[in-house]
């Protein structure tokens, strides 16, 4: 008998496996959503997407992240006739009709109204013991920043005004009990989340309720926006993704997504901003745009801004160029950059 086959015959725990071997280790299945730079966000691959495990969306106020939350949901569910959601919910804030946007089936959505830090990790916890690898289940919690502690509720009840110190402890222990079982059920979770910010003389934005989130986390999103605008009219707004930690995608990575009043999510924004720091595509003139043939350097036809958010305009620069390697080299974990991640923002801001 080898030592390997010693240790698994020695180990108390049955699910030991030789890493090679290992479901846990290997089998990371991604789902993918509609939206290629979204896919890119969440692994660092136009072909990857959502995985097991915790993803925090987090940001202000109106910033899309329930939308986010959303619509990776619809896709897992999409992609898997038999699965449901659980949805926590603290804010209240999502009618049937929001589901109905991002094509959710409310009928596989089971509603937990929670109200508290430690109803959320009791229920979640027997929720997450009860289930089998095999069963198919995605979780979203709106959200965690609105969550008060038992304590601060029940100070609340006696009249006490006083500083509520057991709140992060409280996250600390949830996501500590609860993050192993995602990975080892195949999982994924999605928590929204609100930032503040720092003191100082450089503020910056930081995740609210404490290390524990920030620990457990495989993903954590700081969502920023800027306004689109078509002369002084607002038509939606340019989101930028700030990937703060990631098991896949470079941290700090910023990935623009837009969305407009009319027409909801493109989603094919933030790949024209890539394709023109990489030479697959061009400005051969103020406000126009064309595919550049990487063998020849040829111009494809010349097209308005509007026509890039099209599948057309992309289905040759995918089907015949290396530009899906080109993400990977830029966003995902492993790979040497291209061209300066900055150049790729600067140029969605001028857009």
């Amino acid at each position: 008998m080898s030592i390997m086959d010693k240790l698994k015959k020695n180990s108390k725990i049955k699910t030991t496996e030789v890493l090679t071997e290992s479901k846990f280790f290997n089998e990371k299945e991604m789902v993918p959503t509609n939206v290629p730079m979204m896919n890119v966000a969440l692994s660092g691959s136009v072909d990857g997407g959502l995985s097991s495990g915790l993803t925090v969306l987090a940001g202000p106020s109106k910033h899309f992240k329930t939308s986010f939350a959303l619509m990776m949901a619809s896709s897992y569910l999409k992609a898997k006739p038999n699965a449901v959601m659980i949805f926590y919910d603290s804010e209240f804030g999502s009618p049937q009709a929001y589901f109905d946007q991002f094509d959710v089936d409310t009928s596989r959505v089971l509603h937990v109204p929670i109200t508290n830090v430690e109803e959320l990790k009791f229920d979640l916890v027997a929720q997450l013991e009860g289930l089998d690898r095999n069963d198919e289940v995605i979780i979203i919690i709106d959200s965690i920043g609105n969550l008060a502690s038992k304590k601060e509720l029940d100070d609340a009840k006696d009249e006490k005004s006083v500083a509520d110190m057991s709140r992060a402890k409280a996250f600390k222990s949830l996501f500590r009990m609860t993050t192993p079982y995602l990975t080892m059920k195949n999982i994924p979770m999605i928590a929204i989340n609100h930032t503040y910010k720092e003191i100082g003389l450089f503020p910056k934005d930081v995740v609210s309720g404490g290390t524990g989130i920030y620990y457990s986390a495989d993903n954590i999103w700081i969502i920023g926006r800027q306004q689109d605008k078509k002369g002084t009219e607002i038509q939606g707004y340019h989101f930028v993704i700030n990937v703060d930690k990631s098991r896949f995608v470079k941290e700090k990575s910023k990935i623009p997504i837009t969305v407009s009043w009319d027409g909801g999510v493109k989603h094919y924004s933030g790949l024209l901003d890539c394709a023109l720091a990489g030479g697959y595509a061009t400005k051969p003139s103020n406000g126009w745009y064309a595919v550049v043939d990487q063998k020849t350097g040829e111009l494809g036809p010349k097209v308005r801004y509007d026509a890039t958010l099209d599948e057309s305009f992309w289905n040759p620069i995918f089907a015949e160029t290396d530009f899906k390697d080109f993400l990977k080299k830029q966003y995902q974990i492993g790979h040497k950059p291209v061209v300066d991640m900055d150049e790729i923002v600067e140029e969605a801001e001028v857009m």
